[in-house]
């Protein structure tokens, strides 16, 4: 996969802030996404004390969700933890990670936020926007925002709201289960980011592009 290069990662925490900034309008909200034969997932590890990043890409078919090809990458990590800076430390790695795939998955699920962001720039945009996919990012977590009650049936969601904008969905993959916080990442709706996260998550919480990947980066299963 190619990927953009258009700006340094090697910047401060102020300046990144002006980088989300910069670069968040160019975020697509609306399907542009041919037909989908691999999902892709993404995960990201750290080790020996956070000094090293690891990267992980699952790449599944779709709709049958078979693993076809990974990738682990490792990096030095060169930026700190900064809550709702995430992206400058984990995306180095992602994109090296990405780069080095033979197939080009048709979509990408991050773990971690998309639009769900207090600058509307999480992970899954940032990654997007730089490789030119259509992403989402599934969170395990909520960032921002606030949302009604969800039904517990699988299935069911709520819109999730901040500052008076529709920022994500709070969806519930499995029945009676905690649900999990989707967020467009980029060239995609969220409708259609809900249908294919329902799409992964044919069992678990998780969808399985998520779950292989996450396996990948903390070392539980051999890269």
């Amino acid at each position: 996969m190619k990927i953009k290069v258009i700006h340094r990662w090697d910047v401060s925490p102020q300046e990144a802030i002006a980088i989300q900034e910069r670069l968040g309008p160019g975020i697509i909200g609306q399907d542009k996404l041919g037909r989908v034969r691999y999902v892709a997932g993404l995960d990201i590890g750290f080790q020996e004390k956070n000094t090293i990043t690891r990267a992980a890409v699952a790449v599944l078919t779709y709709p049958d969700l078979q693993l076809v090809e990974h990738i682990v990458d490792h990096r030095p990590t060169s930026f700190p933890y900064v809550p709702g800076l995430l992206s400058f430390r984990e995306a180095p790695a992602a994109l090296d990670a990405l780069a080095k795939l033979e197939i080009r998955p048709d979509l990408l699920l991050c773990d971690g936020q998309g639009l769900a962001h207090p600058r509307r720039f999480g992970l899954a945009c940032h990654i997007g926007l730089l490789a030119d996919i259509p992403t989402v990012g599934v969170a395990k977590t909520r960032l921002i925002g606030q949302h009604e009650p969800v039904l517990e049936s699988r299935g069911s969601w709520k819109p999730l709201w901040y500052e008076g904008e529709m920022v994500g969905a709070v969806l519930r993959t499995r029945t009676n289960v905690k649900p999990v916080y989707v967020s467009i990442g980029h060239r995609i709706s969220l409708e259609t980011a809900i249908e294919y996260v329902m799409a992964c998550t044919p069992k678990y919480r998780l969808p399985e592009t998520t779950r292989w990947a996450h396996r990948l980066a903390s070392g539980q299963v051999r890269a």
